[in-house]
């Protein structure tokens, strides 16, 4: 075992509680620590520290290994070292032996790159530094405050203004992920010593939460920082209004409604329902419309209904599916029972906020607009690499 990624996670947090919990794009910031370090090719074997169970089940759950940190290195003043240093002598104890290479991923970087970690682990497989961290190239100008005389240019003479192409750039720590050569880290009891080099990030990915701002922030990155992937899942189950529709509906003079969809949503449902793949549209609205509509897709519907999370356990439980391999897909607060239950909460655009901080995945189209036909496709990418669509 020649690299070992070690995640600190404790369950503290002063800025926001319960931090390292935090759902951005539908996943807790430990998992998306975890599902990183997992996807890089060079890391042999990725451990959580925490002093917090559900943190440790998320973790588990995600793939990674355990340890579990004792109270004298959990709280506001402990490091980030003691954490990794402990984590180490733990996995020594139970005959790992000492790896090559210690990576250190931080839950407040929630957009990092697998590539980038492979990068920067390479740099010291191959002897081209002892320490990395993760930065972002910035030609910014910087400044400090120096008291009653005001501020001063820090790293530049604020007499000469070059071009930004003629000045040499700087980075700026992201706190995303460190890669230490692990020996030296043991006789330094510090991330950084030797041969220190960056591995450059990009901005979207340079991100780190620590305020709650912060956390609104990426939760509103998530769909663009997140690459589109295929959404690997057994059934698909959706909200009627604002996903099927654009969420508006035309009234007569007799009080009779009408909806607009799109004709593409059921090309997308038609080369669903023929791979085999279940689809439940489920709704709270009592109009015919949402039967009528659900007759032209051919698929079952569940309407009127004031309990929309508890039909849809039974549902699953009746089909026999398992949860975390079950994709919602809503856009209002009455969804939120319904993306709790399943594996893949998804929303479209123009959700209601609490939706969006939910969803797994935040699909490009709006509802009404192939929201549908667009979740469709991702199912069926899952199945097939390249789907005839």
């Amino acid at each position: 075992m020649r690299v070992v990624c070690v995640i600190p996670a404790r369950g503290g947090s002063k800025g926001i509680p319960r931090k390292n919990l935090a759902l951005v794009g539908g996943r807790p910031l430990v998992v998306r620590a975890v599902e990183a370090a997992l996807a890089a090719t060079l890391i042999d074997l990725v451990v959580v520290s925490t002093d917090d169970a559900e943190i440790a089940a998320a973790a588990r759950a995600a793939g990674a290994r355990v340890v579990d940190r004792p109270g004298d290195i959990s709280g506001d003043v402990a490091t980030s070292e003691s954490a990794l240093l402990h984590a180490l002598d733990r996995l020594a104890a139970e005959g790992d032996g000492a790896p090559e290479v210690t990576v250190m991923v931080q839950c407040t970087s929630p957009f990092i790159d697998p590539a980038d970690l492979d990068a920067a682990v390479g740099k010291v497989l191959d002897g081209a530094a002892d320490s990395v961290f993760a930065g972002l190239e910035t030609h910014e100008f910087q400044w400090r405050s120096v008291g009653d005389r005001g501020v001063t240019g820090v790293g530049h003479d604020p007499g000469h203004r070059p071009r930004r192409q003629d000045r040499a750039p700087h980075y700026r720590e992201t706190g995303a992920f460190y890669v230490m050569r692990t020996a030296e880290m043991r006789i330094h009891r510090h991330r950084f010593f030797g041969h220190i080099d960056v591995q450059p990030v990009p901005l979207a990915h340079a991100v780190e939460v620590d305020t709650a701002a912060d956390l609104e922030l990426v939760r509103l990155i998530a769909p663009v920082a997140d690459r589109p992937a295929p959404i690997d899942v057994d059934a698909v189950v959706t909200d009627f209004d604002g996903v099927h529709t654009d969420d508006r509906a035309t009234v007569d003079q007799d009080a009779r409604e009408s909806v607009t969809v799109s004709r593409s949503d059921g090309m997308g449902v038609s080369l669903l329902r023929k791979a085999g793949i279940p689809l439940l549209i489920l709704s709270t609205e009592v109009n015919p419309v949402v039967a009528a509509r659900a007759a032209k897709l051919k698929v079952p519907v569940l309407h009127g209904i004031d309990d929309k999370a508890a039909a849809l356990r039974k549902w699953i439980a009746d089909e026999g599916l398992d949860p975390a391999r079950v994709a919602y897909a809503g856009n209002d607060v009455n969804d939120l029972g319904c993306l709790a239950l399943v594996g893949w909460p998804i929303a479209v655009p123009g959700s209601h906020p609490e939706v969006l901080a939910a969803a797994r995945v935040i699909l490009s189209r709006p509802g009404g607009a192939g929201a549908v036909r667009e979740l469709c496709e991702r199912v069926l990418q899952a199945r097939s690499p390249e789907p005839n669509l």
